[in-house]
């Protein structure tokens, strides 16, 4: 295998299962199945099941780890973003914890608050794991096919390791989605 490839999960998780009635804890469920689902999509690079969670249009805000303005695109744009970061790298973990999962009174929209921890790694890389914590805060829609995300805050609170690797992979994971478009 070579690096920014994962394996393949014959066994991957839905987006729709617990939860699918209108049972407020089912919906609970459901909604932190749907965030769990996001750092399952990205770590093993399943971009169709990654693009699965999210409406057609999201608002991001990660401006406490890289310091850029809150924006909102389309999914396919968010997608388009998060890509060649994560092709480039050797392997990811984004650990999630706690989920906290508030239902709006009509039962339509929720907010899902979650710790997290995301280690990146680029194995040849003089220190090759770059890691931070915090949480997520997710806002979600019900839907016809489950719940979507239609908006995701990060907020870091601590950061470990050579951020540095973080540039490097995506600059070779730009470089083997390419070279995959041109094969």
């Amino acid at each position: 295998m070579t690096g920014g490839e994962r394996p393949t999960d014959p066994d991957r998780p839905a987006v729709r299962g617990a939860g699918d009635g209108n049972d407020a804890a089912d919906d609970q469920l459901a909604v932190a199945r749907t965030v769990y689902t996001y750092a399952y999509g990205i770590d093993h690079c399943d971009w169709e099941l990654y693009r699965s969670i999210f409406a057609e249009r999201i608002d991001v805000d990660f401006s406490s780890y890289d310091g850029a303005e809150a924006m909102t695109v389309t999914a396919e744009e968010w997608l388009g973003r998060v890509q060649p970061l994560f092709t480039g790298l050797d392997a990811t973990q984004h650990t999630m914890s706690n989920p906290l999962v508030d239902l709006d009174a009509d039962g339509e929209r929720a907010r899902c608050r979650m710790y997290m921890q995301a280690a990146h790694f680029l194995t040849d890389w003089p220190e090759p794991e770059f890691t931070i914590g915090g949480f997520y805060d997710d806002r979600l829609r019900r839907t016809a096919d489950g719940w979507r995300i239609t908006s995701v805050t990060l907020t870091v609170w601590w950061r470990r390791g050579d951020e540095r690797l973080m540039a490097e992979a995506h600059a070779r994971g730009r470089r083997r989605l390419r070279d995959r478009r041109d094969a």
